[in-house]
């Protein structure tokens, strides 16, 4: 689970936030639940396999923001976001043909394709049967949000168009399938809280910028880190485009050509991925990757300016320097 410890912090804040969070864990199992023991296992599987808790890290602390949020409709706005992310996650290892997920064998590898597609598809209603206890705005918002998810993934699987700049094809594929979820969390936590439209719109506008931030930085991990409890390479090895291996496809130094040529295709062989990455680690992508990290998340947190100040304006801004951290 995402920390939300940060210098200056107000332990009493935390503890409240680490509560609400809890109940959301328990929230988020007792909505998984289904008149099928069998469907009840499967829907379960990711959910019990942990995860960061990002969007519901934010819904919780947005929520914050203005006193005396009703704790029910908070706990119902992060389960919302939570099953929708996990929805989608069913859907994307059937996509992928992926093999592990959050350290545990995915549930297409355990329980077939068309199992875990329908699970994918149970999670989602659970989802929607509960934002629709919230309101019509919120439904409408998280619907606005799981097209942008599906699109996102279309654009992925079709690749950049003829003459479209692969990294800007890359960053509005995260955007859709990353950002819009982690912004559409943001926002929920300010509609539960009763916040005005432009602090809505500004939790928009940094959510989307931390989504963004978020995923770029898993990108530096997978290359970067060893310690990351992620094998490093496995987008080499499985030709997935990232930030760092498409700013270095843009180079035309000749000395590049061969370190090009290993990240521009899936890598099959152990000592093919190991070069690639003593490469990567060597090269000075590396820090213009980090850089551009580092520059986004300055710009979500400029967005955060017009929230009243308080612990949890803070508590958000610190999450800016936790996703740079990550990557560091």
């Amino acid at each position: 689970m995402t920390s939300i410890t940060y210098p200056g912090a107000d332990p009493a804040f935390e503890a409240a936030v680490r509560h609400r969070l809890d109940a959301v864990e328990s929230a988020l199992h007792a909505t998984a639940v289904a008149d099928s023991p069998f469907v009840s296992e499967v829907s379960r599987h990711l959910l019990a396999a942990g995860g960061k808790r990002f969007r519901p890290l934010l819904v919780a602390l947005a929520s914050e923001l203005y006193a005396d949020p009703d704790p029910e409709r908070v706990i119902k706005a992060a389960v919302v976001m939570e099953l929708t992310h996990v929805a989608s996650l069913y859907h994307d290892d059937v996509m992928d043909e992926a093999e592990v997920r959050r350290g545990v064998p995915s549930a297409n590898r355990t329980y077939g394709n068309e199992v875990a597609i329908l699970v994918g598809d149970y999670l989602f209603a659970r989802a929607s049967a509960t934002v629709a206890q919230l309101g019509t705005e919120y439904v409408a918002l998280q619907a606005d949000t799981f097209a942008r998810l599906v699109q996102g993934q279309i654009a992925e699987t079709r690749g950049p168009a003829d003459g479209q700049d692969p990294l800007a094809h890359y960053l509005a594929v995260v955007a859709d399938k990353t950002g819009s979820l982690i912004a559409a969390s943001a926002m929920f936590g300010g509609m539960v809280t009763g916040a005005p439209p432009q602090i809505v719109a500004a939790l928009a506008a940094y959510g989307e910028e931390i989504g963004v931030v978020f995923q770029l930085s898993d990108d530096i991990i997978d290359i970067a880190s060893d310690t990351s409890g992620k094998t490093p390479g496995t987008d080499l090895r499985e030709g997935v485009a990232t930030l760092p291996t498409l700013m270095l496809r843009a180079s035309t130094d000749p000395a590049d050509a061969r370190l090009v040529d290993l990240v521009s295709r899936p890598l099959a062989e152990d000592a093919a991925v190991a070069e690639a990455l003593a490469g990567l680690r060597a090269h000075r992508v590396m820090a213009d990757a980090r850089a551009e990290v580092e520059r986004r998340a300055a710009v979500a947190r400029a967005h955060l300016a017009p929230l009243p100040e308080g612990e949890a304006k803070a508590a958000l801004a610190a999450l800016c320097d936790t996703v740079v951290q990550r990557s560091s």
